[in-house]
């Protein structure tokens, strides 16, 4: 039995589908007070699996209750899959009196779950906060799926020399082209200088591919740089297209082509899903 977070409900129907297993019946309320309620229908005594990326601090809440419920159900097991895993980059103190957040949050989740799935983590060592150890998903292959399929000598580019097996990933999955990095030279307090490291990007398509698309702040620096550069088109493919605020005009105000999410968020741009990845886990 499928069970969606109200954040993830696409997903969760894809996902039942893949498992060829049924979607329990979910209603989400909330009180005069603030408070959050998810109430669940009939739930068969066997496997629940909880689908629900933490995009909110209620959607947190509405995983617990799914959780217990599933319990309270008589579920003989708890498969908790985080598509999206909120405060993930809080993993480690940066300034004194911080809390390691992702820790916080996995210690709750983990009381209720006999399994933990997460997919393409922001930092892959937050697994290891879970009890026990979450397994971490790679989907980023699913990335190429959406692409055009006329991609004029392709290159793929990571945000940074660390991600690079990111675009590898997205780049065997396409079937064709090259991988490169943005390299970041700082000049003053205030200057930060963006370009590729090494490939020529003229007259190219480049598939800029990241984990996470946030603010789109840094991106949309990017991708000026290579339209500057006389880039044929430029794509953006990222797992999780959050896409605060304002993020996707600011993509389109530099130029980007097109943007290919999946639907770890499910957002417009949500254009592949993860599913099958997933279910490939929860079958084994």
């Amino acid at each position: 039995m499928i069970l969606p977070g109200s954040a993830s409900q696409s997903l969760a129907a894809e996902l039942a589908a893949e498992l060829g297993e049924d979607l329990a019946p979910v209603e989400f309320e909330r009180f005069p007070d603030g408070e959050v309620m998810a109430r669940i229908g009939d739930v068969s005594p066997g496997r629940a699996v909880v689908v629900a990326s933490t995009t909110t601090s209620d959607a947190h809440l509405e995983l617990l209750q799914l959780q217990d419920a599933a319990r309270e159900a008589g579920a003989r097991e708890v498969v908790t899959v985080l598509p999206y895993m909120g405060y993930a980059r809080q993993d480690r103190v940066f300034t004194p009196g911080e809390p390691v957040s992702s820790r916080a949050v996995a210690r709750a989740i983990s009381a209720n779950a006999d399994r933990v799935v997460t997919v393409n983590p922001h930092e892959a060592a937050v697994c290891e906060f879970f009890d026990p150890t979450a397994t971490a998903l790679d989907a980023a292959g699913r990335l190429a799926e959406p692409l055009p399929a006329d991609l004029t000598d392709p290159l793929f580019l990571a945000p940074d020399e660390g991600a690079c097996d990111l675009a590898d990933t997205v780049r065997d999955a396409y079937g064709v082209g090259e991988t490169d990095y943005f390299e970041k030279t700082r000049h003053s307090g205030t200057e930060v200088e963006i370009s590729p490291s090494d490939a020529s990007v003229g007259g190219r398509d480049v598939v800029v591919v990241d984990d996470i698309v946030a603010t789109g702040s840094t991106m949309s620096e990017a991708i000026a740089v290579l339209n500057d550069r006389d880039a044929s088109r430029v794509f953006v493919a990222t797992v999780h297209p959050l896409l605060a605020r304002n993020a996707r005009t600011k993509l389109a105000r530099a130029g980007v082509e097109a943007v290919f999410g999946t639907d770890t968020l499910e957002r417009p741009v949500s254009s592949v899903s993860v599913a099958p990845v997933v279910a490939a886990e929860l079958s084994e």
